[in-house]
């Protein structure tokens, strides 16, 4: 197994101006997936309120995770492992014809990959509902194993459009790419709000399977125009001619397999969920939603625009190592200024937030507060998540695919036994209710995500030099957000003081003084919001952290503008 060569770097250079494109292709890839984010959680809000944890909803849950196992193993991640590495040196070099040939090339062979994927798994549908739900029986199987078939098409479909992300980032274009899902929860939305009154639930998912579809098309169909014209001769063809399209396909093994056993992790949290409870199964689906906003708006947007950046770097061994040392530092450095407050806020208000994101129809306060218990879970391991996702970034842009894969199986293999022992067991152990185990699954998959974090980094100084975080700042963050979080606490205890408790909820916390306060959800999440935000901002700004100096000095820009 071949490894890059380790370079010894110098001493760190003294800081200089941050080469172009890494705040503001991030900010652009943040809009675009706020944009996409909050349209997601419209749709959810939608599905919530027709659908709530019915079984159609469960079953619904587990039937798009079938095939977009296809897309997550053809899709962004494993572009962004592959082919973008290749394409935006090729790019950066002034090579343009030679990245417009392999640019065709892997469209090619990812068309015909995903074109023979997408009809075997439509004819395996029953084998792979069976492996992925186990608890589904009867009806609710059938069901879901209709959806899935509608539902295949429409993946192969995000696979292109995923290509598309690919040559759009490369070429710095990174605001449409991000813009594109919108789309796609568009469709979804509308199809439930016109069909969600007149027909019945099971009706309602199979129309709704046909609206994804739909929506998937025209995700991939608004962005080929602008990679048209970037492509100054695009020829989809089948030829591995050429050194660039065989490094694109030596790439594309490892991360493939990488990304493989990391939807293995997610079929095991599937699987085990869906023996809890269909309550279970459809809530891990909504948390998911939920704690993926930060994962995608901070950790996702920092790697995807640095990824490009990172393969651009060209020099000596030294001067490269030098380049990534600081795009990885100025990247986990927002990326944990931006985090760690979003984890505090799962931690101490997480019914609030999913209460104010779904709460509605069908979805209650009851959901609300089970929800909370997932995203506790799933904050231990937020950090990790999306620092995480940087360091993987740059070995891909080293051509090293093969190491994030062998920590992801790593990950993977710990992830699973102790989802099985936390999820499946330990509630029973601990004399706590079966429906618990939820619990278990997102806080395992959570202290795995600190363990692939932590292999990353180490494999990452001994090969380019220290990477990471400033010592220190990690403290001082959660410092501020726990204070953030306990003056948030405060002021719901004084609202709910003031207003009285929610309704349903006040007996089950404590005669009513942790319960959210008798007012909207969205209002109520708002009032204890604001003060957690002032307060981190406010802490983190005395204790020296540039990044909220630069949010101060915005604002103040903003509010000047204003008067």
């Amino acid at each position: 197994m071949t490894t890059s060569t380790p370079v010894s770097p110098p001493p760190p250079p003294a800081p200089s101006r941050p080469p172009r494109s890494g705040g503001r292709g991030a900010l652009l890839v943040a809009t675009g997936i706020l944009a996409s984010r909050l349209m997601g959680l419209v749709r959810e809000r939608v599905f919530a309120h027709y659908l709530g944890n019915a079984e159609a909803a469960a079953v619904f849950k587990a039937a798009l995770r079938i095939p977009n196992f296809l897309q997550n193993l053809f899709g962004e991640g494993v572009l962004s492992g592959s082919f973008i590495p290749v394409y935006a040196q090729l790019l950066g070099r002034g090579d343009t014809k030679e990245a417009d040939r392999v640019a065709g090339a892997v469209f090619g062979l990812l068309s015909l990959a995903s074109a023979v994927l997408v009809a075997a798994g439509m004819l395996f549908t029953p084998f792979f509902v069976d492996a992925i739900a186990p608890g589904f029986e009867g009806h609710a199987r059938e069901l879901a194993i209709t959806v899935v078939r509608i539902l295949f098409p429409g993946t192969g479909l995000l696979v292109l459009s995923a290509w598309c992300l690919g040559i759009l980032n490369s070429h710095r274009r990174f605001l449409l790419s991000y813009l594109a899902p919108v789309v796609w929860n568009l469709v979804i939305i509308l199809t439930l709000v016109a069909a969600g009154g007149r027909y019945g639930e099971e009706r309602l998912v199979e129309l709704l399977a046909y609206g994804v579809v739909l929506g998937s098309f025209l995700q991939f169909a608004v962005q080929v125009p602008t990679v048209l014209t970037l492509l100054g001769s695009f020829r989809p063809t089948l030829s591995l001619a050429g050194e660039a399209v065989r490094q694109v396909l030596r790439n594309f093994g490892p991360v493939v397999l990488g990304r493989g056993v990391v939807q293995f992790s997610a079929w095991v949290d599937t699987a085990f969920a869906s023996l809890i409870s269909n309550r279970a199964l459809s809530s891990l689906v909504y948390a998911q939603t939920i704690y993926l906003i930060p994962v995608s708006l901070f950790g996702m947007a920092v790697s995807a625009a640095e990824l490009p950046e990172m393969s651009r770097a060209t020099g000596e061994g030294q001067d490269v190592a030098a380049k990534l040392r600081e795009r990885i530092g100025a990247g986990s450095r927002r990326i944990a200024f931006w985090v760690v407050p979003s984890a505090a806020a799962f931690l101490f208000l997480g019914d609030m937030v999913a209460a104010a994101l779904l709460q509605t129809g069908r979805f209650d306060a009851a959901d609300s507060r089970y929800l909370w218990y997932l995203l506790m879970g799933a904050a231990v391991g937020l950090v990790a998540s999306t620092v995480g996702r940087l360091y993987a970034s740059a070995f891909y842009a080293l051509k090293d695919p093969k190491t994030p894969l062998r920590f992801a199986v790593v990950r993977v293999a710990t992830g699973t036994l102790g989802a099985w022992v936390l999820g499946l067991h330990l509630p029973g152990w601990l004399g706590l209710p079966e429906h618990l185990g939820a619990l278990g699954l997102t806080l395992a998959s959570g202290l795995v995500a600190w363990l692939e974090a932590g292999l990353l980094r180490h494999k990452l100084v001994k090969q380019v030099g220290p990477v990471g975080m400033p010592e220190g700042l990690l403290p001082r963050l959660w410092s501020a957000a726990i204070v953030a979080g306990l003056v948030a606490l405060a002021v719901r205890w004084g609202l709910t003081s003031l207003l009285g408790p929610m309704p349903g909820v006040a007996v089950e916390w404590g005669g009513g003084v942790l319960a959210p306060p008798r007012l909207h959800p969205v209002l109520g999440f708002v009032a204890v919001a604001l003060p957690f935000g002032a307060v981190y901002f406010g802490l983190a700004a005395a204790m020296g952290i540039p990044e909220a100096g630069a949010v101060f000095r915005k604002v103040g820009r903003k509010l000047r503008l204003v008067r």
